[in-house]
Parts: C-alpha cells; sequence; structure tokens
C-alpha cells in the first residue's frame, strides 16, 4: 500500500550526500594548494563514496504491510524491543499504560510508522541532552519528540509515542502535525542515526510482544484491545 510521507527519508539522505560533496570538494582544493592535490583528491573521493553508500543505506524506507484488524497496535519502529513495563501513572500519556521501549541500532530502519489508525493529538518536543540510546531511561533526559494519537476505532482511547534521540542521532524529524488524520502504518517521523522509540498503549490492550524481539515498523503487532 503506497503511503504519504514516501521519499522523505530519501530526500534527507541527498541533502547530507551533497553537503558532504561540497565538504570534499573544499578538502581537495586545500589540498591542491598544499601540492597534495591527487592524493588527497583520491583519499576524500574514497570517503566519500563510502559515506553515500552508507548513507542511502541507512536512510532506506521500504513500504510497510500493514495487518488490518480492530483494535492493533502495530510497532511504532523497527528495532528491539528491550524494555516492557506497566505504568502506574505516566506523565507522558496521562494515567496508566503499559510501555514498550524498541531500541534503534545504527544499522536498523529509521522511519516511524503510525500505530493506530487516528489523529494526531499533539506533537511536542521536548530539548535535552544527547545520551547513549542503550539506557533505557535516556528518554528522561536526552532530547525527544512526543506524539499522542487519538484512536478512530474507539472514541475516547489514545496511544502515544516519544521519539528519543542518542549520541548520534541530533535530528528528529516528525512528518506530521496536530490535526493529521492517519492510517495504521504511515509514516510519521525520521530519526537521523542511533536512537529509541517508547510506544504508550492503554491498559485495556494485550501486548503480543516479548523482551528481546526484533520487530518492525507499520508491521509487527505490538499489542490488541482485548
Amino acid at each position: 500500500m503506497e503511503m504519504r510521507h514516501g521519499g522523505k527519508a530519501r530526500h534527507a539522505a541527498l541533502k547530507l550526500i551533497v553537503i558532504a560533496l561540497l565538504v570534499t570538494c573544499a578538502i581537495a582544493a586545500v589540498g591542491g594548494l598544499l601540492g597534495l592535490g591527487l592524493w588527497v583528491a583520491v583519499g576524500v573521493a574514497f570517503l566519500w563514496l563510502l559515506f553515500t553508500i552508507f548513507t542511502f543505506y541507512f536512510f532506506r524506507d521500504p513500504n510497510a504491510s500493514t495487518p488490518e484488524g480492530p483494535g492493533l497496535v502495530v510497532s511504532p519502529g523497527h528495532g528491539k524491543v528491550d524494555v516492557i513495563e506497566q505504568l502506574a501513572d505516566s506523565k507522558v500519556f496521562g494515567g496508566p499504560c503499559h510501555r514498550i521501549s524498541i531500541f534503534l541500532s545504527v544499522i536498523d530502519i529509521h522511519v516511524q510508522n503510525a500505530p493506530i489508525t487516528g489523529k494526531v493529538a499533539c506533537v511536542t518536543r521536548t530539548s535535552g541532552k544527547f545520551m547513549s540510546a542503550l539506557k533505557s531511561d535516556c528518554a528522561d533526559f536526552n532530547e525527544n519528540v512526543h506524539i499522542m494519537f487519538n484512536s478512530a476505532e474507539t472514541p475516547g482511547e489514545k496511544v502515544g509515542l516519544r521519539l528519543i534521540a542518542g549520541v548520534l542521532a541530533r535530528r528528529i524529524v516528525p512528518f506530521v502535525e496536530t490535526g493529521d488524520e492517519m492510517r495504521r502504518g504511515e509514516r510519521i517521523s525520521l530519526i537521523q542515526f542511533g536512537s529509541r522509540c517508547d510506544l504508550y498503549v492503554p491498559l485495556s490492550h494485550q501486548l503480543k510482544v516479548s523482551l528481546g524481539q526484533r520487530v518492525v515498523g507499520g508491521e509487527t503487532v505490538v499489542a490488541a484491545k482485548t
């Protein structure tokens, strides 16, 4: 199914590649002035080629094969589930909920997907540090973007998502705004380089994932309404 915001990750990749190319040309020019033009040019061109290959790989963005069915919550990100807990009162969610935290390594896909079908209730950015995303509590300190969804299937029900920056992830790019109507599995954001995303679902949902499980954004069912 073709979804909105396709191509935005590739556009971000091209932007970085062009910037790197300009830097490469500048270094080659300086090398030429110092009489080292050929060697410097070959060296930086090789590094730029490696960077280009890695960048296109990192910003890959396949269409999700999203499952159909009432009450399903799909994974918002690609990565590994390393925290599952029940919170008595979450400030992010605004009450008791399940929290499922997904770590995105530098080799994972870094485009995120809508966990449910519904309306975006808010998109809030909070500035902070850039601690390692390997730490499950980094959300309390790191720069993050909070996105809340109001379910279109169950009036009054909501699902929360927090996108968290890491040591390398210095930029979180939301594709959505408050009021946007989203379908489950649609692209909603991009986190550049290794990071983490936390999903908050009501306690009325039964969890369908386990610790250590690898999940696919927009495809893996994380929870379902009981």
